[in-house]
Order: structure tokens, then sequence, then C-alpha cells
């Protein structure tokens, strides 16, 4: 049976008279029947750390949810603590090109296509991590040798004349279980060199240009690299209905 409370429940959220419905939220709470009041914020009663290591940490967690009934319900979880990370797409615009990189991943067990990446020190903006991550695993410096754009001195930026930052979605790894939040980027490149690389101790990471076919053919499985794939998809999508519309 279908509910028919709210009419287009799933997408349109006006009445006949073509007034406001309620929210998508109010709509919930009223069809979910969980009793749960999620319009009042959880509270956590206990965290205590389980866990240590140099990459994350595990705490064990008890929330509090408030009822409708005005009673509450006290739930464990465990919570992987993962710094936030900043995953880069790069496009080489002269030559329409993306780098792929391929590298061993133990969630998988073996070596795997994949986006440069890495985690944002304290004190970095998102940019700022990735300019750093780029050069440090691929030596991939934006603007020319001689430009400000080097990153001798440990010294990295972006102008215009080498080129621009794409914003994609930020997303969580695993809700579930983690809040390690990745933001991705695309970095559309019209200048560009190269300098030494500087992994870090046990980093090995292999890089090199291929199409955009290539790109899409190469299975990519990291699913923050798959969104900033993703974001571009759409761009290039866009980018072509805009000329075909010009012709």
């Amino acid at each position: 049976m279908t509910d028919t409370k709210y009419q287009g429940s799933f997408g349109n959220t006006h009445g006949t008279d073509g007034a406001a419905g309620p929210t998508i939220d109010q709509r919930l709470a009223e069809l979910g029947g969980e009793g749960t009041d999620m319009f009042i914020e959880p509270r956590e009663i206990h965290s205590q750390e389980v866990f240590s290591g140099p990459i994350f940490t595990v705490l064990d967690k008890l929330i509090e949810l408030p009822q409708t009934d005005g009673s509450t319900d006290r739930i464990r979880r465990q919570l992987i603590h993962h710094d936030p990370c900043v995953v880069i797409l790069v496009h080489d615009l002269a030559v329409d090109t993306y780098l792929l990189t391929r590298e061993y991943k133990v969630g998988a067990g073996g070596y795997v296509h994949g986006l440069p990446a890495g985690f944002i020190n304290r004190g970095e903006t998102p940019v700022q991590a990735a300019l750093r991550e780029l050069h440090e695993e691929t030596g991939l410096v934006p603007g020319s040798e001689k430009s400000h754009g080097s990153a001798e001195g440990g010294r990295l930026d972006l102008d215009q004349d080498s080129g621009f930052f794409d914003k994609g979605p930020g997303v969580y790894s695993s809700l579930g279980m983690s809040d390690e939040f990745g933001h991705t980027l695309v970095l559309h490149l019209r200048k560009w060199h190269k300098e030494g690389r500087r992994f870090d101790p046990g980093e090995h990471i292999q890089s090199t240009w291929v199409t955009w076919e290539e790109l899409v053919a190469a299975r990519i499985q990291d699913s923050k690299a798959v969104v900033a794939i993703q974001h571009e998809a759409i761009r290039r999508l866009q980018e072509g209905k805009s000329r075909a519309s010009r012709i």
C-alpha cells in the first residue's frame, strides 16, 4: 500500500494549491515511526580511546538519543578518528590528459590505480595540502620552472596563468565507523613542471598521464577518487552540451 499522506514525498514538496509543503525532515519524522526525536541533537555520554596508531585512533563512545516520549536511548558505537584528507584529480588542459597513480593499498590487499591524495596538516587549507601532496607524490608543480609556482623552499602556490582549482563535493569515507572527511579537488593546469618527489617513509607511488577514456577504464575504487572523477565527468558533459549548442 502506498502512503499518500504527502503526494510526491520523494519529489514534489508542494501541495495541489502550489503552497510549500512540509520539509524533508518533517516528513521523515512523521512517517518514520521510530520514536527518536531527531530535532534534538544526540548527546555524547562517554568517549574512551581504545587504540592509538600513527594514522588513526579508535574511540569507544556511548551516545544518548532523545526519544519523542521524553525518554532516551543509549547506544554504543566505535569511531575510527582520522584526520581530514584531500584527493586531487589533475587535468592538463593543453593535451586533455589526467594524472593517474598506482600504489599498494592495504585495504585492497594489493596495487591499485588512484589519484594523488593525502592528509591535510594542521593549519593547511585543502588547496595548500593538495599542492604539497601533489609535489611530494608526483613531483608535479604548477607553473614554469622559473615562475613563482616553484616548490623550492617548501613554497607552493597557484596563479591564474598556471591553472585553477574546481572544488568537488566533500565526502565521508564511511559514516558508520569513521569521521574521515575527504575534500575532492580538480586541478586544471595550463602550465606545470617536474621537480624531485618527496615520498614519506614506506611510500611508493607510480604516476602517469592518461586520456579521459583511460581514466574511466582504470576502474578506480577509492570512493573519494570516484567522487572527484564523477564531478569532472559532469563538467565535461556540460561543456560538451555547451559546445553543441553553439554549433
